[in-house]
């Protein structure tokens, strides 16, 4: 019954559990708002626990607002976020609880910085669980007036560049879609894009991404600036229970992956080490298996549908899954000329070159900024 489940030989008392079970499923969407959830009486007697025990966690989720009852409709999640009565009450309370948390966070010692990195990590981590399972957006139409298009590699960087943008950009909407480092590039051939983020390792120079672009985009003069290098690696559950710690033990047959989807930089990546070390993708299992994010992947370790995946340590920190390093690849951006010379995206350099992106970007994990902003001009 809503699939909660309790755990006797916790520290945590059974009424918390049930509060925080019921939160989860809130923040996931598996709980919307006016969704019944059973009396009192038919979870006590689900759980087999004393009602009074379920009553209190009733109690606790209507005072935080996300539960209400009421006689005649019973306990319904809340949440009318339709209701113009209780629009300035909702914002004021979410004004509140940040407030609290911040200024927690503050009192404890950790810098905004820090802060601004745990942010936005759980905030994208909470974004994917929020997305139907097995959404492929794919490359979108042509962008609408002042609706920019980022296409590319999924990144957590990214993301937070982008908020920032849209902060100091308030006029724009910027949408972003996970189609992979050459969904990305194509996504810029097909004038469907205003911005593409992409890690690809050309196989014959050893090179990242300028030979991909000089093949895709021959004869688009394109501004190219480097948000950052990134460390990806194994993303294994807690202790690397399997000792999983190099390619080759992929080909173990207790070890299972869940990989990126064609066309990302990581599984480009993958593909070209597989090949280097004879080893056949119908050998791992789990291969076939594909996820379109970094977070993607680190869920469903953390949920032991897979033993591993590659992906960055942004994204196994973000799950408290632990991370072996196995390679430092160069994210960049890839920005038309014309697009790149006009006032937006000068803002939008101007951020990445800051020192302030930058520390935060450091604070995320997994990131060396030491050369972030740099440009490259490609005729």
């Amino acid at each position: 019954m809503l699939g909660i489940s309790l755990n006797t030989h916790s520290d945590v008392p059974l009424y918390k559990q049930i509060v925080e079970q019921i939160k989860q499923r809130v923040a996931n969407s598996q709980l919307k708002p006016g969704d019944h959830i059973p009396t009192v009486r038919e979870l006590a007697t689900y759980l087999q626990i004393n009602p009074a025990t379920v009553a209190r966690s009733y109690q606790e989720l209507e005072q935080e607002g996300i539960v209400g009852a009421s006689r005649r409709r019973g306990t319904i999640v809340l949440g009318d976020i339709d209701s113009p009565q209780r629009l300035p009450l909702r914002q004021n309370q979410l004004v509140s609880m940040v407030n609290d948390l911040v200024l927690r966070g503050l009192s404890l010692g950790y810098s905004p910085d820090e802060l601004e990195a745990a942010f936005t990590l759980n905030l994208a981590r909470w974004r994917i669980q929020r997305n139907s399972p097995g959404h492929s957006p794919g490359i979108p139409a042509a962008a609408s007036v002042k609706t920019l298009q980022v296409v590319g590699s999924n990144d957590v960087a990214l993301e937070l560049l982008v908020k920032r943008w849209k902060y100091q950009e308030p006029d724009i909407t910027v949408e972003m879609t996970n189609a992979g480092s050459l969904g990305g590039l194509l996504a810029i051939q097909a004038g469907k894009a205003d911005m593409a983020g992409i890690h690809l390792l050309d196989e014959e120079s050893g090179q990242y991404n300028y030979p991909y672009i000089k093949h895709i985009l021959p004869g688009l003069p394109v501004a190219v600036v480097h948000l950052a290098d990134r460390i990806q690696g194994f993303m294994v559950r807690k202790g690397n229970p399997k000792n999983i710690q190099t390619l080759e033990d992929l080909k173990r047959p207790e070890i299972s992956i869940v990989n990126r989807q064609k066309g990302s930089g990581t599984r480009v990546w993958l593909d070209y080490k597989l090949r280097e070390l004879g080893i056949m993708p119908a050998g791992i299992q789990g291969y076939a298996r594909e996820l379109d994010t970094h977070l993607a992947v680190a869920l469903s370790i953390l949920k032991g549908e897979a033993d591993t995946g590659l992906g960055i340590q942004a994204a196994a920190k973000s799950c408290n899954l632990d991370f072996m390093p196995v390679t430092t690849e160069k994210f960049d951006l890839v920005i038309p000329q014309e697009k790149y010379e006009s006032k937006l995206f000068v803002s939008l350099v101007n951020i990445i070159q800051s020192e302030e992106f930058k520390k935060v970007v450091n604070e995320i994990g997994g990131y060396d900024t030491a050369h972030t902003g740099e440009t490259v001009f490609i005729k």
